[in-house]
C-alpha cells in the first residue's frame, strides 16, 4: 500500500482515536515496534482542543543562531523551493522540522505568516525540537507541537528538505504517516492504516471488562482476577 491509496475515509477513521490509542493498536500489530516510532521527549500542544492531526510528512531541518550564508538570489530560490516541497505530494501533510543547532527553538520558524502560508498549502500543523511563537495570532486550526515557546525568530532558516529527521526521538521519512495529538505523535506504517480501527475496537471491548468491574462498588482482586480471564475470550 501507498500512500496515495489511503482515502479520506481512512484518514478520517483515523482521527476519531488519540495517539495513545493508536500506539497501543501498533503494539499489537507490530510488538517488534513497540519501543520506538513516537516522540519521547516533551513537547508543548499549543492548541490541545484541536482534534487529532492524520497526514503526510514534510520533512526539513532548519537552524536559527546565526545569519544564513550565501548568496541572496541563491537564498531566495532555496525559500521558495521549500515552499514548493511544501504544495507537492500527498494531503493533507504534516510539517515536520528538526532544529539542528546546539540550542534547538533559539529562535522561531513558526508564527502567524508561516501557520498560514502552510496552512493555505494544505498542511495541518508542525511536529518541531524547535519554538513556536504568535500563539493567539496564528491560523486558526492549525497545531503546533513543539520543544518550546520562545518570542524571537532570531536568524531562522531552513537548512534542508526532503530529508530523514528526528524530532523528540521519533525519526521520519518524507510521506511518513503520522497521527498527532496533544500527548506527541506516532508513525503509522501505510500497510497497517486501515487495521488501526478494528484493532482499537477490539482493545476498547478487552478495557471495558476491566473499567466496568473497577468501577462497581465493593471491587476486589477477585473480580479483577475474573475480569483479566473475561478479556482473554475477546477477539
Amino acid at each position: 500500500m501507498t500512500e496515495q491509496s489511503l482515502s479520506e475515509a481512512d484518514l478520517a477513521a483515523l482521527r476519531k482515536f488519540d495517539t495513545p490509542t493508536v500506539c497501543n493498536c501498533l503494539e499489537l500489530l507490530i510488538p517488534q515496534r513497540r519501543g520506538w516510532g513516537y516522540t519521547v521527549e516533551p513537547l508543548i500542544c499549543s492548541y490541545p482542543d484541536l482534534p487529532p492531526m492524520v497526514g503526510f510528512a514534510r520533512t526539513a531541518t532548519i537552524r536559527s543562531m546565526a545569519p544564513q550564508q550565501g548568496d541572496p538570489a541563491a537564498i531566495k530560490a532555496h525559500r521558495l523551493a521549500y515552499y514548493e516541497y511544501i504544495e507537492q505530494g500527498p494531503r493533507p501533510s504534516i510539517v515536520v522540522l528538526q532544529d539542528i543547532d546546539p540550542i534547538p527553538g533559539y529562535g522561531s520558524f513558526w508564527g502567524e505568516v508561516q501557520s498560514n502560508v502552510h496552512k493555505g498549502l494544505g498542511a495541518l500543523g508542525t511536529i518541531t525540537n524547535g519554538c513556536v511563537r504568535d500563539i493567539p495570532d496564528c491560523a486558526k486550526g492549525f497545531q503546533f507541537i513543539s520543544g518550546s515557546i520562545k518570542p524571537s525568530h532570531a536568524f531562522v532558516h531552513v537548512v534542508a528538505f526532503g530529508v530523514d529527521v528526528t524530532v523528540s526521538g521519533m525519526a521520519v521519512r518524507p510521506n511518513d504517516l503520522i497521527h498527532a495529538d496533544r500527548h506527541g505523535a506516532v508513525v503509522i506504517p501505510i500497510d497497517l492504516a486501515r487495521k488501526i480501527p478494528e484493532t482499537a475496537a477490539m482493545i476498547s471491548r478487552k478495557e471495558k471488562v476491566v473499567i466496568s468491574a473497577a468501577q462497581k462498588p465493593g471491587f476486589s482482586v477477585a473480580d479483577l482476577r475474573k475480569a483479566f480471564a473475561e478479556q482473554e475470550d475477546i477477539h
